[in-house]
């Protein structure tokens, strides 16, 4: 957008530590944003900091498990004490579960949707108090980005867990921009839906079974590559890509979306 659309906004962003999180914070960041980063992997959220900090930003770091509803509250509080204000969630966290329906477990069940879905009621829960309370400058109102996926519009073999998971924050997401809208408090709830985009997640699914096919005998990883070629496009995003639109729909450029 440039010309610092962001300037004054203060933007929460979950799961920052690499991969889109981390595009996300940085992107929001370069916009003017203060950027109050948070994810369960500390080095790489303090290193995500760093990056802010040297192109000239501003940003800060907490830990944070997603699914404890406790460190919601406290680094909602902990934002509002910081800056007084609360204009942006970025609910991206997300995890990947992967294996025919007949072998996940109930543990990886509760563990995919805890991760992906709770996450995102929890984050909205405590942020919109925060969201609605007046600002110095008097700007009101503010933007719930909800990061889903493909996934979540439609079904793909051996990835019903997180299907599931995608789907539930697509409706969630749906349910919540209309509360707001009924309120009238100039808040927005949106998701965004990438396709294949080349992060860290790949190397953390389980390449059992079922997606054995999609990649090279005897590998350990997903080949995102083989699998981009796939896409519409013919090759995987970057986060960068789904960063972009993040920033659109965090700014006012956004407003009737």
């Amino acid at each position: 957008l440039g010309m610092n659309a962001l300037s004054g906004r203060v933007a929460f962003v979950t799961g920052a530590a690499s991969g889109i999180g981390r595009a996300c914070a940085i992107a929001l960041a370069r916009e003017g944003a203060t950027v109050f980063a948070t994810d369960i992997d500390a080095p790489g959220g303090r290193e995500t900091v760093a990056m802010i900090e040297a192109a000239g930003g501003t940003a800060t770091f907490r830990g944070q498990d997603v699914t404890e509803e406790d460190r919601w509250a406290e680094l909602v509080t902990r934002v509002m004490d910081l800056y007084g204000r609360l204009d942006v969630l970025v609910n991206n966290a997300g995890i990947g579960t992967s294996g025919l329906i007949t072998d996940v477990t109930l543990d990886q069940w509760n563990r995919q949707m805890a991760v992906n879905v709770t996450s995102c009621f929890l984050g909205t829960k405590h942020a919109l108090p925060a969201m609605r309370s007046p600002r110095p400058d008097g700007h009101v109102g503010g933007s719930i980005i909800n990061i889903s996926s493909v996934a979540g519009l439609g079904g793909s073999a051996g990835m019903a867990a997180y299907c599931a998971s995608k789907g539930a924050v697509r409706l969630l997401t749906k349910a919540v921009a209309m509360e707001c809208a009924a309120a009238r408090d100039g808040i927005r709830c949106n998701s965004v839906h990438p396709g294949i985009i080349d992060t860290p997640i790949w190397q953390k699914l389980d390449t059992s079974g079922a997606l054995q096919a999609a990649i090279d005998p005897g590998a350990n990883a997903l080949d995102v590559a083989q699998i981009g070629a796939g896409a519409p496009v013919g090759h995987a995003g970057r986060p960068e890509d789904i960063a972009a639109g993040v920033v659109f729909l965090a700014s006012d450029a956004s407003r009737y979306m």
